[in-house]
C-alpha cells in the first residue's frame, strides 16, 4: 500500500549542473522526490509499489506555466515535442503545426495560434523530451539518472480545467510526477501485468485495465497540489483529472534496467558457441513439437553449459552500452570550450562533465584505456593517478593534479577537453 510523507521542502537545480567541489557533494536529487529515507525507497517501493509524497515545496525553479508559454511561442518548437492528447485519444500533429515562414524551410513547426484554440477546447498539451530542450531540467536529469543508475526522460502534462488527458492506463517504465501547477486527482489501480517489459505495452491488457479500473477500489485516490510527488512503478494504473483550474506536472520516467536485459545479454552472447549455430535437419517440421522435442532438449543443455561460460565482463559491456547511451552528459559549450583550450595554463580549472559514463581500463602494454559510450580514448600508462583524480567528480586545477608535471598535465587536460570528457569550471 502506498503512504503519504510530509517534509521540508529542497532546493533545485536552477539552469546550472550542481558539482562536487572540495570533496562537498550536492543535494542529492533523488531525495528531493523520495525525502531523506532513501534507502527506504530503494528497498520497499522502488519496483514495488508506489509512494506518494508531499514535500511542502514546489518544482517551479524546473518549469512553470510561463516557461510552457515560452516554449510553445518562442522556442521553434516541432515534433515530437508537443503532442496534444483530447478524450484520451492523441491529437493529429497537423492540426497544430504548419511552415515556419521565410529563411526555416520546414513544415512542422508548432502553431501557437492552433495551441491554445485546441487547448481552450479541452486538449491536453503534452511537451516531449524536456531533458533535451530545457536548460533546468537537462540538469536535474543528469544528476537523477546519475544517482538512479537507470535513463531518464522528462514529459510536462499541461491539462486544462477539469479535463483528463489519457484513460486509465499502465506504462513500460517507472514514473516519478512531480505536480507544477493546480491541482490534479490521481487514481492509482494495482497492475493487470506485473512489471511490464517494453514490448508488453497496456494495450496488449485493454480489456483488463478497463475492468480493473471500473470495477476495482484504487489504490491511490488523492488530488496532487503543486509541490507533490508520486512515484509509480511500472505496471500500476493510473488515470489523471484537473480540478477548477489549468494543472500541469513533470512526469520523469525511467527506462529501468531489468533482470531481462541480462537474460538478452546472456543469449546474445551465447551465441559465439558454435553447437547453438548449427543448422537442424533438412525438412524438418518445425511445427510439429514431436519432431523437435529431441532438438529442443539438445540445444536446451547447450544452452545451460553456454551461458555458464559466458564472462561476467562481457554481459557488463553488452548491458552498460543501454545504459551508458540512454542520457547524454551534462551540455558542453563547444565555442566557449575552443577558447578555453586555446589559452589553458596554469591555474586554470576543470572537472569532469557531469552525468559523463566512462571506465577506466587495467594498464596493458603501457598503455591505458579510457572507455566511453561512442569510443575508446588509448592513453599512455603513466597518465593513470592523474587520470583517475581528474574524473573523480572534483575541480582541479593545473599545476596541481597529482601523478604528473606541469607540461604533461597541460596536454592531457587540453586532450581530455577536446575530447568532452572535461569541463572549464568556474569554481
Amino acid at each position: 500500500m502506498a503512504r503519504a510523507e510530509l517534509s521540508e521542502p529542497s532546493t533545485g537545480t536552477g539552469e546550472s549542473v550542481p558539482v562536487p567541489v572540495d570533496g562537498h557533494a550536492p543535494p542529492s536529487v533523488l531525495s528531493r522526490l523520495v525525502g531523506s529515507a532513501v534507502e527506504e525507497f530503494a528497498t520497499r517501493h522502488w519496483g514495488r509499489e508506489p509512494l506518494l509524497r508531499r514535500t511542502g515545496g514546489d518544482f517551479g525553479d524546473l518549469l512553470d506555466l510561463d516557461g510552457v508559454d515560452e516554449m510553445l511561442s518562442r522556442r521553434g518548437l516541432r515534433t515530437p515535442f508537443l503532442r496534444l492528447a483530447r478524450d484520451g485519444a492523441v491529437v493529429d500533429s497537423r492540426s497544430f503545426t504548419g511552415g515556419a515562414g521565410v529563411g526555416a524551410e520546414i513544415g512542422d513547426q508548432v502553431r501557437d495560434d492552433q495551441v491554445a484554440a485546441l487547448f481552450a477546447e479541452g486538449s491536453t498539451i503534452v511537451l516531449q523530451g524536456l531533458h533535451r530542450i530545457w536548460p533546468a531540467i537537462i540538469g536535474f536529469t543528469t544528476r537523477l539518472t546519475g544517482e538512479l543508475g537507470h535513463p531518464a526522460q522528462v514529459n510536462a502534462y499541461i491539462t486544462p480545467p477539469s479535463s483528463q488527458g489519457f484513460s486509465a492506463h499502465y506504462d513500460v517504465h517507472d514514473v516519478f510526477v512531480l505536480q507544477l501547477a493546480g491541482r490534479k486527482r490521481w487514481k492509482v489501480h494495482a497492475p493487470v501485468h506485473p512489471a511490464p517489459l517494453r514490448d508488453q505495452p497496456w494495450g496488449e491488457h485493454a480489456g483488463a485495465v478497463a475492468r480493473r479500473a471500473r470495477d476495482d477500489a484504487p489504490v491511490i485516490d488523492e488530488v496532487l497540489e503543486p509541490g507533490d510527488v508520486l512515484y509509480l512503478p511500472r505496471g500500476w494504473l493510473h488515470s489523471a483529472t484537473a480540478l477548477g483550474d489549468v494543472s500541469a506536472h513533470l512526469t520523469v520516467g525511467v527506462h529501468v534496467i531489468t533482470a531481462f536485459a541480462l537474460v538478452e545479454a546472456l543469449t546474445a552472447l551465447a551465441g559465439s558457441e558454435e553447437r547453438l549455430r548449427t543448422s537442424l535437419p533438412l525438412g524438418i517440421d518445425v511445427a510439429d513439437p514431436s519432431r523437435l522435442e529431441a532438438h529442443v532438449e539438445s540445444v536446451r543443455e547447450d544452452l545451460i553449459a553456454a551461458l555458464r561460460a559466458v564472462p561476467g565482463d562481457a554481459i557488463a559491456r553488452h548491458v552498460r552500452d543501454r545504459t551508458w547511451h540512454g542520457n547524454r552528459p551534462e551540455p558542453l559549450a563547444p565555442v566557449a570550450t575552443a577558447r578555453f583550450v586555446l589559452g589553458l595554463g596554469d591555474g586554470d580549472s576543470v572537472r569532469r562533465r557531469d552525468g559523463l559514463r566512462f571506465r577506466i581500463g587495467d594498464p596493458a602494454d603501457g598503455r591505458i584505456v579510457l572507455e566511453l559510450p561512442d569510443r575508446r580514448l588509448s592513453l599512455p600508462a603513466s597518465t593513470s593517478t592523474a587520470l583517475t583524480a581528474l574524473l573523480d567528480g572534483r575541480t582541479w586545477r593545473l599545476g596541481e593534479i597529482p601523478g604528473m608535471d606541469r607540461a604533461d598535465q597541460l596536454v592531457l587536460v587540453r586532450r581530455l577537453l577536446r575530447e568532452g570528457v572535461l569541463m572549464a569550471s568556474t569554481a
